[in-house]
């Protein structure tokens, strides 16, 4: 018997055959575990599908800030376009902070229109120059 160098090829081969005849190979288990691998697998991107799309679908009303225009030392004009089920009603919260980032200004804005879109300027008084404007959220009634 020739003794190899451990970390060589040779070795690495050794010790995989004196596994194999140890506790022997059954090509049929791995398959067995490749198929059960596969399927968990498909099913976990089916489910992370499913979620994804239950978040979005079940979201009656959402919107998004177009822009905003500083106009004043007290008030910040935002452009929010709400996209909304026809029937739907609710309000979306919107903030604006100054320069160094503390909030001056945050209100709640309703939409009761029965578009399915609505675009809208609204005014946030602050009570201090705004230099941001940012949709915090938006919550169905």
């Amino acid at each position: 018997m020739t003794a190899t160098a451990p970390g060589t090829a040779d070795a690495d081969a050794d010790a995989a055959r004196a596994f194999a005849s140890r506790y022997g190979r059954d090509k049929r288990t791995d398959k067995q575990l490749k198929t059960a691998g596969a399927v968990l697998g498909v099913l976990l991107l089916v489910l992370v599908g499913w979620l994804g799309w239950s978040y979005i679908a079940g979201q009656k009303l959402s919107a998004q800030v177009i822009s905003f225009d500083v106009s004043s030392d007290q008030h910040v004009k935002v452009h929010l376009e709400v996209r909304k089920d026809k029937d739907a009603h609710g309000s979306c919260t919107v903030r604006s902070q100054s320069a160094d980032g503390a909030e001056v200004g945050r209100a709640d804005f309703r939409f009761e229109e029965s578009a399915k879109r609505v675009d809208k300027v609204v005014t946030l008084r602050t009570t201090s120059r705004g230099t941001t404007a940012e949709l915090i959220g938006c919550h169905a009634d």
